[in-house]
C-alpha cells in the first residue's frame, strides 16, 4: 500500500514525457518504469541467447537488447525474437546494414549510437525501415563515440556536446517524421551522465533511457549505478533503466529491480530489510538473509519481510513490514505477521516458517489484487 498520500516528503513527480512503444511495451508517459539488460552471449549461439533472455525475463526483465555486429547475427535474431518472451532491442553499431536487417527480422525497437553509424542519408534508411517494420527507436548517445565536429568544437567528450548530439538526431527522426524515439546520454563519469541526463530532461519531452554505461563490476558497478541513476531517477528523470554490469545479466536486472524498489517506483518480490548484525544478534542474520533471499526469488507479488537480529530495532521494523522475525534468547525470536506479534519460532526452523508464511500472504495479496481488478471489470 502506498503510503505517499500521508506522508508527502516521499513523492517523486516524474517528468512528463510522451509515451511510445518497445513492441508490446509501453516506455514513458505514465507507464511503470521499465528494466532493461542485455545479452553478453554470442548472437549467433542462438541456444544460448534464447536462455539468457529467458533467465532475464524470469527475473522480472521487461526488454532484452541484443548485439547485432554482422550478418549472420541478423540471420539469428529472426529466431530469437520468435522465441523471446519480451521485445527484443536490436544493438546497432558501425554498420547501418544492420538496422534495416534487424528490422526486417523482427527487432521490436533499434539502438542507433549516432555517432558511429554513418551519414545522415543511413540514418535516414534505417529510420525508414524501422517506420516499414513497426519498430521504434533509441537514440543511444555515449560520450566514448561523440561525432569528431562536437569533439572539435568542445575540446573533449562533456554534457554539452553529448546533449547536442542527441538533439542533432532527434531533429533527424523528426524531419523524417519518426517520432517513435526514445533517447539515453550514457557516460561511464555519474557526473557527465548525471548533467547531461538533466540537460536533456529539459530539452525534449521524448521518453528517456538512464544509464551509467561501463559502470564495472558487480559490487563497484552496482554502487555506481545506484547514485548516479538513483538521484536521477529521485528527480523524476526516466522512463526506462539499464544498469551496465561486468557480471550476469540477470545481476543487472536484479539491481535494476532494487534501485526502484528503494525509490518506491516499482515494486516486485520480496524486499527484505534486514540489519547487519552484532553482537546483540539472537541468531545468525548474514546467513539467515542469504537463504532467504534465495528461497524466496519465485515470490513476484511485491510484498516485505523484516529480518532483524535482536529488540532494538526489530519490533518497529516489524510494524511495517508484511511478516518479520526478531531475534529474543533461549534460542528463539517473535514471528510477525501484518506488523503484529503472532508466535514465537525456534531459530533452527524459523528459515521453513518464514517462507511458508511468505508464501501465504503472497497468495492473499495476489487473491485481493486479482478480485480488485474483476472488480473493476
Amino acid at each position: 500500500m502506498s503510503l505517499n498520500h500521508i506522508r508527502p516528503w516521499r513523492n517523486i513527480y516524474r517528468r512528463k514525457s510522451r509515451q511510445i512503444m518497445v513492441g508490446n511495451v509501453p516506455v514513458g508517459g505514465d507507464a511503470p518504469i521499465t528494466v532493461q539488460t542485455m545479452t553478453n552471449t554470442l548472437t549467433t549461439d542462438i541456444a544460448a541467447t534464447i536462455d539468457q533472455v529467458q533467465r532475464a525475463a524470469d527475473a522480472g526483465c521487461d526488454i532484452v537488447r541484443v548485439s547485432v555486429p554482422d550478418e549472420a547475427s541478423s540471420k539469428a535474431l529472426k529466431e530469437i525474437v520468435r522465441e523471446s518472451p519480451v521485445p527484443i532491442v536490436a544493438d546497432i553499431h558501425f554498420h547501418y546494414k544492420r538496422g534495416i536487417e534487424a528490422a526486417e527480422a523482427g527487432a521490436a525497437c533499434l539502438r542507433i549510437n549516432p555517432g558511429n553509424i554513418g551519414s545522415k542519408e543511413r540514418v535516414r534508411d534505417v529510420i525508414q525501415a524501422a517506420r516499414d517494420h513497426g519498430c521504434s527507436m533509441r537514440i543511444g548517445v555515449n560520450a566514448g563515440s561523440l561525432e569528431r565536429h562536437l569533439l572539435e568544437k568542445y575540446g573533449e567528450p562533456c554534457p554539452d556536446a553529448m546533449v547536442e548530439s542527441g538533439l542533432e538526431h532527434i531533429r533527424i527522426l523528426q524531419d523524417n517524421d519518426f517520432h517513435e524515439f526514445k533517447i539515453s546520454c550514457k557516460a561511464s563519469d555519474v557526473f557527465m551522465a548525471a548533467a547531461a541526463y538533466q540537460q536533456l530532461a529539459e530539452a525534449t519531452d521524448a521518453p528517456i533511457h538512464l544509464g551509467i554505461t561501463e559502470a564495472g563490476g558487480l559490487t563497484s558497478g552496482t554502487i555506481k549505478s545506484a547514485i548516479g541513476l538513483g538521484n536521477l531517477l529521485w528527480m523524476g528523470i526516466g522512463d526506462t533503466i539499464r544498469v551496465s554490469l561486468s557480471a550476469d545479466p540477470v545481476e543487472e536486472v536484479k539491481v535494476g529491480y532494487e534501485i526502484l524498489k528503494s525509490l518506491g517506483l516499482r515494486h516486485r518480490g520480496v524486499n527484505i530489510i534486514s540489519c547487519p548484525s552484532c553482537a546483540r544478534q539472537g541468531f545468525d542474520v548474514i546467513k539467515t538473509v542469504e537463504a532467504l533471499e534465495k528461497r524466496l526469488e519465485h515470490i513476484k507479488t511485491p510484498m516485505s519481510l523484516s529480518i532483524i537480529g535482536c529488540v532494538v530495532n526489530g519490533p518497529g521494523e516489524a510494524l511495517m513490514t508484511d511478516v518479520g522475525f526478531t531475534g529474543g534468547g533461549n534460542g528463539a525470536g517473535m514471528v510477525y505477521l501484518a506488523g503484529k506479534q503472532s508466535h514465537k519460532m525456534s531459530n533452527d526452523q524459523m528459515i521453513e516458517h518464514i517462507v511458508e508464511e511468505v508464501e501465504k500472504k503472497a497468495a492473499i495479496l495476489d487473491a485481493q489484487s486479482a478480485a480488485e481488478t474483476q472488480a473493476a471489470e
